[in-house]
């Protein structure tokens, strides 16, 4: 694929179970690293992205064309840290780092129940983390070089891991 241009700033994904802190690593790292942060689930409420609601998993289903199609220029700009719970569907090209972030399930469902998850969205969340099907996902539709897992149970976890990150950041240099 030849580009234009080559992104001067990397480009990064943050995945992980609802309830692992993405969105609290996302945002503390866009401002460490002054990159911007793209919360796919809020993208898709604000730009109506989606087929409509799941009744049962109360929440949106997402159009993956229509985020893919809203997010390109972007993404090709690079600086980007894009926040959200799957990663199957983005092209392999926009990423420099794949960062899943992983929670002790007992930690995890207390978070959960606390955002008032319950019925099937609490146990197949729960489920997902036990079975690590993130981490997968991530290695099977990534180079497994670019893809980490970070321990994320604590406030001293996500500050430990907004560190790293900011510094593989500013060591990033562009691929010729």
């Amino acid at each position: 694929m030849a580009q234009d241009r080559k992104r001067q700033r990397p480009n990064i994904l943050i995945t992980g179970t609802p309830g692992t802190g993405k969105t609290t690593t996302s945002s503390a790292l866009a401002d460490a690293a002054q990159l911007r942060h793209v919360s796919i689930g809020d993208l898709v409420k604000e730009k109506n992205l989606h087929d409509g609601w799941d009744d049962e998993l109360q929440c949106y289903v997402i159009n993956e064309d229509l985020v893919c199609d809203e997010l390109e220029d972007l993404m090709e700009e690079g600086g980007v840290i894009v926040d959200y719970h799957g990663c199957d569907f983005f092209p392999e090209r926009w990423f420099d780092r794949v960062v899943v972030l992983q929670t002790e399930n007992s930690i995890l469902y207390d978070r959960l129940t606390k955002r008032g998850y319950e019925g099937a969205k609490l146990s197949n969340n729960i489920e997902c983390e036990i079975f690590q099907i993130l981490l997968e996902e991530a290695k099977e539709n990534y180079e497994e070089n670019i893809v980490v897992a970070l321990r994320s149970d604590t406030v001293q976890d996500v500050a430990s891991n907004v560190e790293t990150l900011a510094n593989w950041v500013n060591n990033w240099q562009p691929v010729s």
